[in-house]
């Protein structure tokens, strides 16, 4: 493990928006009567005010129910545990129901992983320093060292770990889980192209975003321009899923595509497709960061 020296951090630039003594509430669970309403007397007890409310019941006879509430209070950080402790009251009080609360003045801190190819790693940080995306990078990872100088220019801390070929990754994912532990709220793979083994996710323990230059399901695995090409599609697309044992299984969270022809090579799919998945990354970064995706079962509830 190898920390490439990097500049001074420069910090991002504000946002105009950036939210100032506000939480957001996510509650999801088994459906019933009276939770819009439980949850409204908890905030409103305490004299938040909603700045916004969305919902989804999959099935109002039994099914579950999903809710974000995003609401203002002046002296937030004091008042959150208190309000914290009444919803849990409240929801013990006959709901089936789960929930985490945050403050959106504070950013998630997030460490993206990144190999050789940079267009989504470099998609990242710019919009990061430009206040686009609510995130605190605390480290860029990479098993390569061609980006340590552009990385530097953003300010963030660069970490070479190489992976060594064949099928234990084992050496590599302890340093990974090294830097980690205690300083990210999740992971990016912004194009890193290794296989991170079952037990680093589990010991990671935190939320792992991985971009697939596909539109999963069809061309999992390596290579989908190329097999793309071959199977002469007119469509091609990214996926942003999060990071399971299964490969490229994981619950989806953002998908886009772009219209090609039987004339494009596959560098033209390549250069093109470049462009979906950053867009896509960048969608499905910013929303996880905003708790703005809810996971259930093997698929997502996205209130964008």
């Amino acid at each position: 493990m190898t920390l490439i020296q990097q500049a001074p951090l420069a910090a991002p630039r504000p946002r105009d928006d950036s939210p100032r003594d506000q939480a957001v509430l996510i509650v999801h669970g088994a459906d019933r009567t009276g939770i819009v309403a439980a949850v409204g007397s908890v905030l409103s007890k305490h004299g938040a005010n909603i700045v916004s409310l969305d919902q989804y019941s999959d099935n109002p006879h039994g099914g579950a129910f999903f809710q974000r509430t995003v609401f203002s209070l002046d002296g937030l950080k004091a008042a959150l545990p208190e309000i914290e402790n009444d919803l849990r009251t409240e929801m013990d009080r006959g709901f089936d129901l789960e929930f985490t609360l945050r403050d959106l003045s504070k950013p998630q801190r997030v460490a993206i992983f990144a190999s050789k190819e940079d267009h989504c790693l470099l998609d990242l940080l710019w919009r990061h320093r430009r206040g686009e995306l609510p995130i605190s990078v605390s480290m860029v990872i990479s098993n390569h060292t061609e980006t340590a100088d552009e990385v530097r220019s953003f300010g963030i801390p660069f970490f070479h770990v190489p992976s060594p070929a064949g099928p234990d990754k084992s050496a590599a994912e302890a340093q990974h889980l090294q830097l980690l532990r205690g300083n990210v709220d999740f992971v990016v793979l912004a194009r890193y192209m290794q296989i991170l083994s079952g037990r680093f996710i589990k010991e990671l323990a935190v939320p792992i975003i991985n971009i697939h230059h596909s539109f999963l399901p069809a061309f999992i695995g390596a290579g989908p321009y190329a097999k793309a090409k071959q199977r002469g599609v007119k469509l091609i697309g990214a996926t942003a899923h999060y990071v399971t044992e299964d490969l490229d299984e994981g619950p989806i969270i953002e998908q886009d595509v772009v219209r090609v022809t039987h004339a494009e090579t596959v560098a033209d799919l390549q250069r093109r497709g470049a462009d979906v998945e950053r867009a896509v990354l960048s969608r499905a970064v910013r929303w996880h960061s905003e708790d703005r995706v809810i996971r259930h079962d093997n698929h997502t509830i996205v209130f964008a």
